[in-house]
C-alpha cells in the first residue's frame, strides 16, 4: 500500500514538473513572438534603398525586419514578384521602390495592402522635377518597340541611384520615415543619418576634384548606360551602345563604328561596361579602333547585387568609391 502511495506520489511531481516546463516554453515561446511582431517591418526593392536604411538603422538594426526583394541578381527591368514578395509588400509598416515603368507591379500590391498605415516612398516622387527622361545620344542603338510604336510619351531614366547628390535627398527621406516609424529611437536614428550625409558629401567631394583635374571629360561606354545622373552631376560627357533602360544586346556595325571613331578622336586609354556585361561590345570596338590596344573597365550599377553580396560586406558607398577609381580611368587619354 505504501509502495503504491510512493509510485503516485512520484506521479504526480512528474505532471507538475511537465506542466510548469510547458508553461515556462509557452512562456518564451510567446515572448518572443512577442518581440518579433513589435519590429518594424521595412520592405525594399533594391540594393541602394535597402543599403541605406541598413545605415540608418545602425546599431538598432534589431528594431527592423528588413526585405531586399531583388536579392538574386536580377535587375529591375527584368525583375517579376512572387506570391511571397506581394505578401511581405501587403503587410509592412515601410514599403520602399523607384517608381518608374518597371514597378508598375506596385500599384496592385498597394491597393490590395492590409497594412493600412504602410508608409511609401517612392524614390522618383521624392526626386521630383530633378528626374531625367531617358536620353537617345549620337550613335547609340535605338530601341525596337520606339521604332515599332513611334510613341512620343516619356520614360523616365529610373537609375537615379547612381547620383551621390540624389542619395543623400532620398536617405533623407528614408530617414524620416523610419523616425516616425520608430520615435523611441529617432535621435539614434538622427545621429546615423547625419554621420552617412556627410559620408556621402566627402565622397561627392571626391568626385568632383578628380574631375576636375582629368584631361578628360568625355567616356566612351561599350554596353547600356545607367549613369546619366551621375556623369550629369559633374558635367562629364558620354557616348554609349544603349541607353540605360534598354533591352538591346546587339549593336550595329554603325553604333560599332561610331563609338570606335570617337575612341579614336578622343585617344581615350579604357572603354567601360558594367556589371555581368560579356564585354563582347566593348571588345569589338576596340578592334575597330586605330590602336586597338585600350583596355576595358567596369562600373558597378547595383542592378545586379545579390544577397550574398551584402552578407559579404557590400555597401552603396563602398560601390561608389570603387566607381570613382573606374571612372577616372575611364576618362584617361593618351599623352
Amino acid at each position: 500500500m505504501k509502495k503504491t502511495a510512493v509510485i503516485l506520489l512520484a506521479a504526480v511531481v512528474f505532471v507538475v514538473a511537465a506542466l510548469s516546463g510547458c508553461a515556462k516554453d509557452s512562456g518564451n515561446s510567446e515572448s518572443k513572438t512577442s518581440a518579433e511582431s513589435k519590429k518594424i517591418k521595412i520592405v525594399t526593392t533594391i540594393f541602394p534603398e535597402y543599403d541605406w536604411v541598413t545605415q540608418i538603422l545602425g546599431s538598432k538594426a534589431d528594431q527592423a525586419e528588413v526585405t531586399m526583394l531583388l536579392d538574386n541578381g536580377v535587375d529591375l527591368h527584368s525583375y517579376q514578384p512572387t506570391t511571397e514578395d506581394i505578401a511581405k509588400v501587403k503587410s509592412c509598416d515601410l514599403f520602399i521602390y523607384v517608381g518608374g515603368e518597371s514597378d508598375e507591379w506596385v500599384s496592385k500590391a498597394l491597393k490590395d495592402s492590409t497594412n493600412k498605415k504602410m508608409k511609401v516612398i517612392n524614390l522618383l516622387d521624392v526626386l521630383g522635377d530633378s528626374v531625367k527622361e531617358e536620353e537617345s545620344k549620337e550613335g547609340m542603338m535605338p530601341e525596337k518597340e520606339e521604332e515599332e510604336d513611334g510613341s512620343d510619351e516619356p520614360e523616365y531614366d529610373e537609375h537615379v541611384w547612381l547620383s551621390l547628390k540624389n542619395a543623400k535627398v532620398l536617405t533623407k527621406a528614408v530617414a524620416k520615415e523610419i523616425e516616425a516609424l520608430d520615435p523611441e529611437n529617432a535621435n539614434t536614428y538622427g545621429k546615423n543619418e547625419a554621420e552617412y550625409l556627410r559620408q556621402l558629401s566627402a565622397l561627392d567631394e571626391k568626385y568632383k576634384k578628380a574631375v576636375r583635374r582629368s584631361a578628360g571629360k568625355t567616356l566612351v561606354v561599350g554596353d547600356r548606360f545607367p549613369f546619366r545622373y551621375m556623369v550629369d552631376d559633374y558635367g562629364l560627357e558620354y557616348y554609349a551602345a544603349f541607353a540605360g533602360c534598354s533591352a538591346e544586346t546587339e549593336a550595329s556595325f554603325k553604333t560599332i563604328s561610331f563609338l570606335a571613331k570617337k575612341v579614336d578622336k578622343l585617344k581615350l586609354k579604357n572603354i567601360a561596361t558594367i556589371e555581368g556585361s560579356d564585354r563582347k561590345i566593348a571588345r569589338t570596338i576596340i578592334k575597330n579602333t586605330g590602336k586597338k590596344s585600350q583596355h576595358i573597365v567596369t562600373l558597378d550599377s547595383m542592378q545586379s547585387t545579390t544577397s550574398e553580396d551584402v552578407e559579404k560586406g557590400k555597401t552603396y558607398l563602398g560601390v561608389m568609391t570603387a566607381n570613382l577609381g573606374v571612372l577616372k580611368k575611364a576618362l584617361q587619354r593618351e599623352e
